[in-house]
């Protein structure tokens, strides 16, 4: 990929049911506020609504430079950060954590109330809900050099083999074990950091 200036801009799109608390957001806000601290960086709680999801993340991006923004998501949020690279055009770009590639199909399963991950609140997803991933699911990827896609063959919610044709021809990451989480995610930063043009002599954190 040509060399392109560092993200001056960094949006984290979170997983289904999980929130800017994630072990991930957590991670990689904390390096960035040591390191590189004069990156904008905005980790929204999504709401459950897909359309209300969207909705927001294009307003708060809206009057990000389109050249220096980048976008992290991690499984429903790596259909998320998908969507929305797609949408700002070609100088955007994505990495996508064991991204979520037919969400309407893996979570027509869960209409109902469901609890989060990292609190007591409950919330309600609908059948609309189902509906509105399919109608935003994106088309096939243009500018692939412009995502990174680190996938585990472990992953224990999502299929790699979906994930992995659904991204080429863009760079994958493709990890022999692994898990949906990325437990393991500190030894994969030195790569995002790399792709966004945020590399630094020395990326592991110290927490």
């Amino acid at each position: 990929m040509t060399a392109r200036r560092p993200v001056s801009h960094l949006l984290y799109l979170h997983g289904f049911r999980s929130s800017p608390q994630s072990f991930k957001a957590r991670r990689l806000a904390a390096w960035l506020a040591a390191h590189r601290p004069a990156v904008h960086w905005h980790c929204p709680q999504l709401p459950p609504s897909p359309r209300g999801a969207l909705r927001d993340v294009l307003a708060q991006v809206e009057a990000w430079p389109r050249e220096t923004t980048g976008i992290v998501g991690s499984s429903l949020g790596g259909f998320y950060a998908m969507t929305v690279a797609e949408r700002l055009g070609p100088a955007c770009r994505a990495v996508l954590l064991n991204p979520a590639v037919n969400p309407a199909r893996d979570l027509a399963g869960t209409i109902g109330t469901l609890q989060a991950w990292h609190s007591d609140e409950r919330f309600e997803f609908r059948a609309e809900d189902v509906d509105a991933l399919r109608d935003l699911t994106p088309g096939a990827l243009t500018h692939p050099e412009r995502y990174f896609a680190i996938i585990a063959k472990g992953d224990e919610v999502l299929d790699w083999r979906e994930m992995t044709a659904r991204v080429e021809p863009a760079r994958v990451k493709l990890l022999e074990a692994g898990d949906h989480a990325l437990s393991d995610f500190d030894d994969h930063l030195p790569n995002i950091l790399d792709f966004l043009g945020l590399a630094h002599d020395d990326v592991r954190m110290q927490i």
